[in-house]
């Protein structure tokens, strides 16, 4: 794993420091992990991969791709974020699959009706 740990930081092209500051510890720590002089924690293992969308099976086996689909971590990380269940995931997951077209006419109707019942953030609702 501490290869694979150097292997996602030098494809990332980020230096130890910075890719250390990312998941909280410091530079001499990816170092020691790096040269296996120390050990990777489950916990920093989990924060490797929620950082930088690393798959984490591919981190601790090796086998699968070096990253996971990014769309659908950042999606599963607003859901963790802002609390948001199954049915607004599948809400969320529908709008970002509609073609700018149908997202068009999606936010012209939602307008119409955040207008319809007053609701006012910063003033008037600007239309695009």
């Amino acid at each position: 794993m501490n290869d694979r740990i150097r292997e996602v930081r030098k494809a990332l092209k980020m230096t130890m420091d910075a890719f250390g500051q990312r998941i909280g510890v410091a530079k001499s720590t990816i170092s020691n992990i790096e040269n296996g002089s120390r050990n990777v924690s489950e916990h920093m293992a989990k924060s490797i991969c929620r950082e930088f969308n690393v798959n984490y099976e591919w981190l601790t086996t090796g086998d699968g791709e070096m990253f996971t689909d990014l769309p659908q971590t950042v999606l599963d990380e607003l859901c963790q974020q802002y609390n948001l269940d199954d049915f607004d995931r599948t809400l969320m997951q529908m709008y970002i699959s509609l073609t700018d077209a149908e997202r068009g006419l999606l936010k012209a109707k939602m307008k119409k009706m955040i207008h319809d019942l007053g609701y006012r953030k910063d003033g008037d609702l600007e239309e695009d």
